[in-house]
């Protein structure tokens, strides 16, 4: 944090210096597209195949081929969720929240990508509906979605308040990818990484520029879909936080299940679509 009063002194053209206009470092525009009218004519006609509930507190992992569509939903009472994504092949590959952040802004909604980590550098989900996207940013700079915080964890919950809480989100996390891989805890742990923050209401104050939550506007039937582009392994925790209004890392918050459905279009439902191939980079790194 910034030191509110500065040990330096401003220079002659300090504010000539701050009034440099900013340059968006990725401009979207060259991106690829999703077709998203392709994508929802094919939801339109989508079968459900697989229903998976998530408890309070706690976390479950779930599958989804390519060209397949996958639902969170707020069921019973407002709560976020932390997701984790994987190629379901090669879980080396997973989602990169840093690289999502700096292409599509720090909070996600329709039409925004996923992105897979390096060297790999290609769309794993994209966002084809939100019933969020009304909320956009408020008075606070708050907005919903998000892809700058980490996720809860017991280290960090370890080293604040000395308390070893286990049912923060990476813990819940590594449960799920434990129990789906078969792995043991402390090597499925290392396969957990930064999350997309879904329903999750955060930013950055204005005068210190701290990370910050506040009660999430999700309520029972809201709901956030993706498409899949890739085979994916996914895993979503039931955050501790509940709504995170006032905290996280304990038992206090009411917190609240949510609901992941997968949906599987008809063949031939998505005519002249491929699965994205890795990046196109070589990987020579100069040499």
């Amino acid at each position: 944090m910034k030191p509110d009063r500065p040990e330096t002194k401003p220079p002659a053209d300090a504010e000539a210096r701050r009034a440099v206009a900013p340059v968006i470092v990725y401009p979207p525009e060259t991106l690829p597209q999703p077709d998203l009218a392709l994508y929802r004519k094919a939801r339109a006609g989508a079968d459900k195949v697989a229903d998976i509930f998530v408890p309070p507190r706690d976390a479950r992992a779930f599958e989804v081929p390519a060209g397949s569509f996958f639902r969170i939903s707020s069921v019973e009472g407002p709560q976020v969720g932390d997701l984790n994504l994987w190629n379901a092949h090669d879980i080396s590959e997973r989602f990169f929240s840093g690289k999502t952040r700096a292409l599509h802004g720090t909070h996600l909604s329709t039409g925004d990508r996923m992105w897979s980590s390096l060297p790999y550098l290609r769309p794993m989900a994209t966002i084809i509906a939100d019933t969020l996207d009304w909320y956009g940013f408020d008075e606070f700079g708050g907005s919903v979605h998000d892809v700058i915080g980490t996720r809860c964890d017991p280290y960090t919950n370890c080293l604040l308040t000395g308390d070893p809480y286990h049912h923060c989100c990476h813990s819940n996390l590594t449960r799920a990818v434990a129990d789906k891989l078969g792995l043991p805890l402390k090597e499925a742990e290392f396969h957990v990484h930064d999350v997309l923050n879904v329903f999750m209401c955060t930013g950055f104050t204005r005068d210190t520029g701290q990370y910050f939550m506040k009660a999430s506007p999700v309520r029972p039937g809201d709901f956030i879909e993706f498409f899949a582009e890739i085979d994916l392994l996914g895993a979503l925790s039931a955050c501790p936080g509940g709504d995170c209004s006032t905290g996280h890392s304990s038992d206090e918050a009411a917190c609240y299940p949510l609901h992941v459905e997968v949906f599987t279009p008809p063949e031939g439902a998505l005519a002249g679509w491929k699965s994205p191939k890795p990046n196109g980079y070589d990987r020579s790194h100069g040499r």
